[in-house]
């Protein structure tokens, strides 16, 4: 069956905002990580904030080893916006109801999301992500969007596992409660 997995990047503090901060902290096994996450998935699936910062950035990458840049640049994406016309970028918008949609994009194959706050604690309240990787930078950057700023439904997970960098970085593998 194929899954939502969320790959939000967070502060100590639970910003996620702008997250230039997480520059000291990325080095070869977050690359080796984000190589394994990227090419698990069968698409993106991004807010607009999101899909907008990555568009104007990633197609302008040079290639480097192992292919990310290509499949990054490649791999097809889908964009939750209520306010964007049209997307490129080997991206198309999504329009109407979000569950529905979702979950027909799911039914294709596995999704990934980056950032997307907002987005993630909608399908985090819709029931829809499968695996939460709050990838924790041990940093306070105190002020900024946090990821569950607003609150939400109360929800519980399980910690499947963790995965720790030397640079301090951590990511959280999290299921919600009641799913394997």
């Amino acid at each position: 069956m194929s899954k939502i997995v969320a790959l939000p990047f967070v502060s100590l503090d639970g910003v996620m905002d702008s997250p230039t901060w997480t520059g000291p902290y990325f080095n070869a096994d977050h690359a080796r990580y984000a190589h394994g996450q990227l090419f698990a998935a069968d698409a993106l699936l991004l807010g607009r904030v999101t899909y907008e910062g990555m568009a104007a950035a990633w197609p302008r990458m040079e290639e480097s080893e192992g292919g990310f840049a290509v499949r990054m640049n490649t791999i097809p994406k889908h964009v939750v916006s209520a306010t964007l016309a049209e997307a490129e970028w080997n991206a198309t918008v999504l329009r109407g109801d979000l569950a529905t949609e979702v979950t027909k994009l799911k039914d294709q194959g596995d999704l990934l999301v980056y950032g997307s706050g907002d987005l993630v604690c909608s399908l985090i309240a819709l029931g829809l992500i499968d695996e939460l990787k709050l990838w924790v930078h041990p940093v306070v950057v105190g002020q900024g969007k946090r990821l569950f700023g607003d609150g939400g439904p109360a929800s519980s997970w399980t910690l499947a596992g963790t995965t720790t960098f030397s640079t301090g970085a951590v990511v959280l593998d999290l299921r919600p409660n009641g799913r394997e």
